[in-house]
């Protein structure tokens, strides 16, 4: 910055007057490891020092009579004034503090080396230099500056010890995101974005326009220090139930004045439309869409992240630790329960100390953007250890006990039929049967169950299932460190069908066992195929009769539509296995069974002489037709270089699909939607569609394709392909 047209109160003698700043941006983010965060402003971590070079007009300021100060100031009455120091020796640091090497000391220029604290606020300050003699002081204001987390500096409550975790945690710009369910997990890329235009800034805005900033700007910038603070404010922002949040969610009805969830694929995308529209609700996201934002927030502003998905997450709506499910007695969900059990759910772990609760809870914290019950007034959840998970320490902030229950509930299953529970069955290991997040270095999975979860203890039931007459209900196992009345944890709608606390029947030994699995992995067009094993543990024969039926759901809620039922009479003998083989033919599903339903099979048993009755569940999803990429030269291209990519799609269903449509886009590849037509794709048929991609930032891109036709929307496929663009 030149300040050559500022004018000077003459002084008696030749002035110190400063040229310019140069604030050595390319070479400063080297060194914090900031490189494209920032093209046009100097983005430094807290904690290092970073350089700058004055440039004097005439001479350099005399030491003797004349004071070189910085200033760095958030508001007017959050400066601090910093004296320029000859000195090897760095002061205190707590204070802000600058010094000047022997060597640094050129005939018209100076390098100063600056320190800030290592509990600074993370935000965008301004940076003034000020020269005073005894007789004036001459101001300049030389430009801002971006301060950030700094997870590479060991005093900073976020430090990551390890370089590898640090490149894929902080640095790597590109994630992948586990969805389906947990006996057919699929996954989607993810850009983050953090080095795009605009992202940086979209980030720190965010802080700008909080509800704490607006409130009380002076008290957000001191507590902008602490990490926990940090991630508390940002996880609210991202949600806009509260304030003037990136997204707003959607999970049912009509998405035409948005965009549909499953349709993004980039946060950068998301950001900038905010911004755009001045801090208006991005319309829609979902868990996982809200959750990495999150993730790419965080990451930028320093803080090391991941995004976690839990399948089989329950969401403990009345708040007892236990989830409560509510079947017929021909096996279909009833969806009376205020709990329900989603197929996946994203949220974020960020890595950070914790001062506050001590350093048994330090590491890992699950931060969960998505709106589902207020903590503390605010639709935000976390920062909680993933530890006081683990050792059921629900006392430690924040929302430890919801966590638990979306992991680690159990789930009581109750037969209903004419108003009365006719049967109960406990499963202690359906919620939470897994937690992946991306692997270092690689797009398959890491398997994160065992840091949530710790063996239960038996119970009365023992194993998995129990089995009861009608009207006989038991304890389920205990959810906390200490034991509990699990009766008395019951809900409303529990006790309406006749589950109270005085319904005390002795519960009886399973005799009688059922377990339903696939056959196979389910892919469109193709026959599904179920077994059910039956297990006679008594002595004596039994005639029992099997209900199947199978519905469609979303992944985030109860079903709403059977589709197949299936009934038989079959005699066990005793101590007797028995495997019957069920199918769902195509022609069953293609209708109703949409692109990103899943199906839910429930399998109820009746002792047609004792009333036992046993009950097992399965959910999956049915894999989509794969599309094809071929980029020219391959998968790493060249920024503001065009590439041609050909995307195709072959049917290999053995039936002919009309009104197929190709469509192909891609953030900073693409603009637009670009697609292909077929008003009949045969068997075998190939519809594909050529596109000229020219990159315009480097980093990761992701393309995505869409196949769809006119008469089954069961048959949809949406991939995605990894770009990586250099600046060579």
């Amino acid at each position: 910055m030149d300040f050559s047209q500022q004018t000077l109160a003459s002084s008696g003698m030749e002035r110190c007057r400063l040229k310019m700043v140069n604030f050595q941006i390319q070479q400063n983010h080297i060194s914090h490891e900031t490189q494209g965060l920032g093209r046009n402003v100097l983005v430094v971590r807290r904690g290092k020092p970073f350089k700058l070079t004055l440039v004097f007009r005439s001479r350099l300021w005399n030491p003797d009579v004349e004071n070189l100060l910085l200033e760095v100031l958030l508001l007017d009455e959050l400066s601090e004034q910093i004296p320029v120091q000859f000195s090897n020796l760095w002061l205190d640091s707590l204070c802000w503090s600058a010094r000047v090497y022997p060597g640094d000391i050129h005939s018209h220029s100076v390098t100063v080396h600056i320190r800030s604290p290592v509990l600074s606020a993370v935000a965008l300050y301004q940076l003034f230099i000020h020269i005073e003699t005894p007789w004036d002081r001459r101001s300049y204001k030389a430009g801002n500056f971006v301060l950030l987390c700094n997870p590479w500096l060991e005093s900073d409550p976020v430090y990551m010890p390890l370089e590898v975790q640090l490149q894929e945690y902080v640095k790597s710009d590109f994630g992948v995101v586990f969805m389906g369910t947990n006996t057919n997990v699929s996954k989607r890329p993810w850009c983050f974005g953090q080095y795009d235009p605009g992202v940086l800034e979209a980030c720190l805005k965010l802080l700008e326009v909080s509800p704490q900033h607006l409130r009380d700007r002076c008290m957000d910038y001191l507590r902008r220090a602490d990490p926990v603070y940090l991630c508390r404010v940002l996880c609210a922002m991202v949600n806009s139930n509260d304030d003037m949040g990136v997204l707003e969610g959607r999970w049912q009805g009509s998405y035409r004045d948005g965009v549909k969830p499953t349709e993004w694929s980039c946060s950068t995308d998301i950001l900038r439309h905010w911004v755009a529209s001045r801090c208006k609700p991005v319309r829609y996201g979902q868990c996982w869409v809200f959750a990495s934002v999150l993730c790419t927030v965080l990451r930028v502003l320093g803080v090391p992240s991941r995004v976690v998905t839990v399948f089989n997450s329950a969401h403990d709506g009345d708040g007892n630790l236990v989830t409560e499910e509510f079947y017929s007695s021909t096996g279909e969900n009833l969806g009376l329960s205020k709990d329900s059990i989603w197929n996946f759910h994203v949220w974020v772990e960020c890595w950070m100390r914790r001062p506050d609760l001590g350093p048994q809870f330090d590491g890992w914290q699950v931060v969960d953007p998505t709106p589902q019950e207020k903590s503390a007034g605010t639709y935000c959840c976390g920062p909680c250890p993933v530890v006081a998970v683990q050792q059921h320490c629900f006392g430690a902030p924040f929302d430890t006990s919801f966590i638990y229950a979306s992991v680690d509930s159990d789930v009581v299953r109750m037969i209903v039929r004419d108003g009365l529970v006719v049967g109960r069955t406990v499963d202690t290991e359906w919620v939470g049967q897994l937690i992946y997040t991306k692997r270092i270095g690689s797009d398959g999975p890491e398997n994160l169950t065992h840091t949530y979860k710790r063996k239960k203890r038996q119970t009365v039931n023992g194993g998995r299932m129990g089995a009861f007459t009608e009207h006989s209900f038991v304890a389920s196992p205990s959810l906390q460190s200490d034991p509990v009345n699990q009766t008395a944890l019951m809900s409303d709608t529990a006790q309406l069908f006749g589950a109270s606390r005085s319904a005390g029947a002795q519960g009886l030994s399973p005799g009688l066992e059922v377990s339903l699995s696939l056959d196979g992995v389910p892919i469109v067009g193709n026959t599904i195929n179920l077994q059910v094993t039956l297990t006679n543990r008594s002595t004596g024969s039994r005639v029992v009769r099997e209900h199947l039926s199978a519905q469609v759901k979303k992944y985030h809620r109860s079903p709403l539509e059977t589709l197949w039922k299936e009934h038989r009479d079959v005699q066990l003998q005793p101590l007797q296995e028995l495997v019957l083989r069920h199918s769902i033919r195509p022609s069953v599903y293609e209708s109703v069974l949409a692109g990103d339903d899943i199906m839910k099979v429930v399998v109820v048993v009746k002792d047609l002489k004792s009333k036992e009755r046993v009950l097992d569940t399965l959910d999956f999803d049915v894999s989509s037709p794969q599309i094809h990429f071929e980029v020219e030269g391959g998968d790493t291209v060249q920024v503001k270089t065009s590439t041609t990519v050909l995307v195709s799609f072959t049917n290999r269903l053995s039936k002919a699909l009309s009104a197929a449509v190709l469509t192909v886009e891609g953030s900073g590849l693409l603009t637009g939607q670009q697609q292909s037509r077929m008003l009949l794709l045969q068997p075998s048929d190939v519809i594909a569609k050529k596109v000229s991609i020219t990159p315009s930032s480097p980093g990761t891109k992701l393309l995505m394709a869409t196949f769809s036709h006119g008469k089954s929307p069961s048959v949809v496929s949406r991939c995605f392909h990894k770009v990586s663009v250099t600046d060579d």
